[in-house]
């Protein structure tokens, strides 16, 4: 089988690996219909991500078809076309009755897909339990927006969530790339008055402002912070939503968050090893109030049925993150080095997979 592999850090290529097999009476084996690469898996490949097994297969952005489900299998048949949570919880595990869906069995257990099995960048692929992870796509919803519910919507809407917005808030989103212009989107739908996105990509802050970004600074006008004390009164935001930047970033958002009820939520991903900095000042040397939430995004069946009802009705459309295609399963490789390399125009890629009998 036709796989795209991580055959050490910073080296990718294809592999002849063996065929999923059906052993869970609860599986279900499937073959990619749409994928994209996002910037997790850069980060693996290129960022020192660990890898957990020779040749791992990788790839957790999916639309699919199912081949086969196991005798237990109740609401998914062969042929079906289902997105792909790229959170696969084991719901089965004991520390998901406590509420810890997404580190239950262990650290980042949610994130199983091409990480600790194996990805979506192949010809065929097993989801262990395919009752509680597939997603049924409703009618009217385009295959582009079913293949952004599976990551990008999920994660930035579970960085507005857990920036505890109010109605009325001042909200600060830190980077808009894919997830970032969602987290604008979920911002706006939880009732932010006033959302400041924070990036420089033309291409990107186009979309924020469509998305519901009120205001767009960039990183190269200078003090990010400084501005937006100044454009809060000097009192700050009342949540600040990281998706992306270096480690920075997490001390600017203490710098610019509101002392008492402020709200820092941080979705982002921080390479290497080390610390993030906590500022002593603006942390009120210990003692400011304010809130950190450090969250891997929500994943499971329900959770992404819940944002594909959303692009349904019409409250939202991921659509436009998409600003580039490719065609067949060889054009993976080529997909995760734009995803790299971010060329000017580019949001997210998605490749279209068409198989032949």
């Amino acid at each position: 089988m036709k796989a795209f592999v991580l055959k050490e850090p910073g080296v990718v290529g294809w592999h002849d690996a063996p065929e999923p097999e059906l052993k869970q009476p609860y599986g279900a084996v499937l073959r990619p219909v749409a994928v994209t690469p996002c910037s997790s898996d850069v980060h693996t490949v290129f960022g020192g991500g660990s890898r957990k097994a020779p040749n791992l297969i990788l790839g957790h952005e999916c639309v699919a078809q199912v081949l086969e489900v196991g005798d237990e299998v109740r609401d998914f048949v062969p042929g079906e076309i289902v997105a792909v949570p790229a959170i696969t919880p084991d719901w089965r595990a004991k520390a998901i009755q406590e509420g810890n869906d997404r580190h239950a069995s262990a650290p980042f257990s949610g994130h199983q897909l091409g990480r600790t099995q194996p990805g979506v960048f192949a010809e065929k692929f097993l989801i262990p339990d395919a009752d509680t992870t597939l997603a049924k796509i409703p009618e009217g919803v385009t295959l582009e927006q079913a293949l952004l519910c599976v990551d990008v919507v999920t994660t930035g809407f579970t960085g507005a969530e857990y920036g505890e917005i109010r109605m009325g808030d001042t909200v600060a989103v830190m980077g808009i790339g894919p997830i970032g212009l969602m987290a604008i989107e979920g911002a706006r739908h939880l009732g932010a008055a006033r959302i400041i996105a924070v990036g420089s990509r033309p291409v990107c802050v186009e979309l924020a402002k469509k998305f519901g970004a009120t205001d767009v600074i960039s990183y190269k006008d200078g003090d990010v912070v400084s501005r937006i004390l100044e454009m809060t009164g000097g009192v700050g935001c009342d949540s600040v939503i990281i998706c992306g930047g270096g480690d920075q970033v997490f001390t600017q958002a203490v710098d610019m968050v509101r002392y008492g009820t402020g709200t820092i939520s941080n979705v982002n991903y921080y390479g290497g090893t080390g610390s993030l900095g906590f500022p002593k000042f603006s942390g009120g040397r210990g003692m400011a109030g304010k809130t950190i939430h450090t969250e891997l995004a929500k994943g499971g069946r329900a959770r992404i049925e819940r944002l594909l009802a959303m692009v349904k009705y019409g409250r939202i459309d991921p659509g436009p993150l998409v600003t580039h295609r490719l065609y067949g399963l060889d054009q993976v490789e080529k997909a995760l080095y734009m995803m790299r390399d971010k060329p000017h125009d580019l949001i997210k890629v998605m490749v279209r997979i068409d198989w032949k009998e």
